[in-house]
């Protein structure tokens, strides 16, 4: 018992030197190549000075173009996909909101989207806490919705989402490549 207890002491004081550089210095994982973002509805909700609560906020990770062809090559239609990069993108409502017809509970949820040429079709799924799509089970949605595609004129570098106000709520607009889509969603 008493070896065993040596043994395991080694292994945890190696595995906390192997984490330092040789000034004894922790030595930090390198920056992500897709950078974390956060988007807020109303977009001045996090800095307005008038304690402006957030209806919406969104926490995803940005890709970038790279000079590759993005919708239909990088990421197929007709397949879900991750909504962003790395981890899955997540939405928490802070109210119930109403997405195609669909009444959603506030709380956090992940966003998927399966892309098409003409159409994409937007999820709004229970998982969180998951890396990308691999385990995306569509009996934990709780809504899907089709939204046409728009062109952009200018193609856009990274993966990038923004809203704009509407009598009844916002639109999620996302963009990336030289697509664009807008996602209604009314509170």
């Amino acid at each position: 018992m008493k070896n065993i207890f040596i043994v395991v002491f080694a292994l945890l004081c190696f595995s906390v030197k192997a984490q330092e550089t040789s000034s004894g210095e922790v030595k930090f994982p390198v920056a992500d190549p897709s950078p974390a973002d956060i988007v807020y509805f109303p977009l001045n909700a996090p800095k307005a000075k008038d304690a402006t609560k957030p209806v919406i906020k969104i926490v995803y990770s940005r890709p970038q173009r790279k000079g590759r062809e993005i919708f239909g090559v990088l990421e197929q239609y007709g397949k879900v996909w991750r909504f962003g990069a790395n981890e899955n993108t997540e939405v928490r409502f802070f109210k119930k909101v109403s997405i195609g017809g669909k009444k959603i509970k506030a709380g956090t949820y992940s966003l998927f989207a399966i892309p098409n040429k003409d159409v994409w079709t937007i999820i709004v799924n229970k998982q969180t806490d998951k890396w990308g799509a691999f385990s995306y089970d569509q009996t934990m949605d709780v809504a899907r919705v089709n939204v046409p595609v728009k062109a952009l004129l200018k193609p856009l570098e990274y993966f990038s989402l923004t809203f704009t106000a509407k009598e009844s709520g916002a639109n999620l607009i996302i963009g990336w490549d030289k697509t664009q889509v807008d996602l209604p969603i009314s509170f």
